[in-house]
């Protein structure tokens, strides 16, 4: 019999039990078209494997396939390098309570765009504005997609076209090569660079303002901090000139606590109510860094400024959807009782642990590493520092305690990153003088981590 003809025909590959999975996970019309390559590649070549005569035999090939074109989508990782609210996995975590607040305005029909004490046509910010100035002390507020929206929304608003001042020392880049140049030109302003990279002063933003001045900016440093001959022109001081001048002042605060970190024995790091406090007219933050929500960007300040961002037609480019509203309605809920978040707001209670707790967790889990590892592996714990990350309080750490990998070869450590990143989920630790670091400060689930581990060869 030629080889060819033992091979099942597509229709009986895509009805076996294990490809039907695949199929549910990468689409039908994708496993379809790749069990014809295959079919194809085997016809070529000849020998057929013994999985190619067992439509169920499909379903490794077709996954390591697929994974190859497709990657392997968005999938739960173990987030143990060191930085707490890491950009590139996901920033801030949410509660299941906060979660199911934006599943059921997901599953259902909302109010989202309707006012039910008038049935007719609302707006959507009202779910979240009389919050947001409780907790801030704003006349008014909005919400878009992110802070980087924020800004641009908010420049191109009062800065189209017009001059805007801005301190040298901030006009910084973030990760994914955002700038904060960029985002002003883009936002049709004209830049005016004043002071310099270590020192700025008051009558640097006076000498700058002219007849095509459009606002004053001030931008949090975020992921840097400069230190010894310095000078920056506090919130107060440039309220004061921007009011003489007719302009608004906004103040970009980047990561937006909307507490006071001290309460959890934290690094203190201005807040949206301080900032409004000291004269700011607007204040831009995010929503997923020390706020510990979602991804959006906060708009709060003076009314009638709030009123003619919202008028900016750019503002519907960059609105958020329901599921984003109801989990910041579900987070900034919370806020109102802050003796509560440590307990229900997962970032805080990430921020809150105590060392001695972590120290116990690296030694459990330091067990479980070497149940799965070759004898050659050192493994031991050692204590460690965290970094918030996302641009907040770059220069303050937080104590913690890790899981020390180590072994005489470079390579070895460099394979084993491989490994635990192919896991089904991938385990992300951090390498640091010549060692793998896991940091136990950002791991909550200890029994997930544990039967995940198992899946390494010892």
């Amino acid at each position: 019999m030629p080889q060819r003809s033992r091979l099942p025909s597509v229709d009986k590959v895509l009805n076996a039990a294990s490809v039907k999975r695949v199929a549910r996970d990468r689409g039908l019309a994708m496993v379809k078209r790749a069990v014809r390559e295959l079919q194809s590649e085997l016809r070529a070549n000849g020998d057929l494997p013994d999985w190619a005569t067992d439509p169920d035999g499909y379903a490794a090939p077709l996954e390591a396939r697929l994974t190859v074109v497709l990657g392997r989508g968005l999938v739960r990782v173990f987030n143990l390098t060191g930085t707490i609210i890491h950009t590139n996995l996901g920033r801030a975590t949410i509660s299941r309570a906060m979660a199911e607040a934006g599943l059921e305005a997901a599953l259902h029909p909302t109010n989202l765009e309707f006012d039910l004490s008038v049935g007719r046509r609302g707006d959507r910010d009202s779910l979240i504005e009389p919050l947001l100035c409780e907790l801030t002390g704003a006349e008014a507020a909005t919400v878009v997609n992110n802070n980087a929206a924020a800004v641009l929304l908010t420049l191109n608003t009062f800065g189209f076209d017009r001059n805007v001042p801005v301190s040298r020392g901030e006009l910084i880049e973030i990760g994914g090569s955002f700038r904060m140049p960029d985002i002003m030109e883009r936002a049709g302003c004209r830049v005016r660079e004043v002071g310099t990279t270590n020192r700025t002063h008051l009558e640097d933003f006076e000498a700058a303002i002219d007849a095509d001045t459009g606002l004053l900016i001030k931008v949090h440093p975020s992921n840097y901090h400069i230190e010894g001959f310095t000078r920056e022109v506090g919130t107060s001081d440039l309220a004061k000139l921007a009011q003489r001048h007719g302009l608004p002042l906004v103040v970009d605060l980047g990561s937006g606590a909307l507490v006071d970190l001290k309460r959890f024995g934290l690094p203190h790091e201005p807040t949206a109510a301080e900032t409004i406090a000291k004269g700011a007219d607007l204040v831009t933050f995010s929503g997923d860094k020390l706020l510990g929500a979602v991804q959006a960007g906060l708009i709060v300040g003076k009314a009638e400024l709030i009123r003619q961002i919202k008028a900016n037609p750019l503002k519907r480019a960059l609105r958020v959807d329901k599921i984003t509203l109801g989990i910041l309605r579900h987070t900034l809920t919370l806020y109102q009782e802050p003796e509560r978040l440590a307990e229900e707001l997962p970032l805080i209670r990430t921020l809150a642990r105590k060392p001695q707790e972590l120290e116990a967790l690296a030694q459990r889990v330091s067990e479980i590493f070497s149940a799965h590892l070759s004898a050659d592996f050192s493994v031991d714990t050692t204590a460690s520092e965290c970094q918030i990350g996302s641009g907040a309080l770059p220069d303050q750490r937080l104590p913690s305690f890790a899981v020390r990998l180590r072994h005489e070869k470079d390579s070895a450590l460099t394979s084993l990153q491989g490994k635990l990143r192919d896991l089904p989920m991938p385990v992300i630790g951090r390498l640091q003088d010549g060692a793998l670091l896991f940091d136990m400060r950002t791991l909550d689930d200890e029994a997930a981590l544990a039967e995940n581990l198992a899946r390494l060869m010892p």
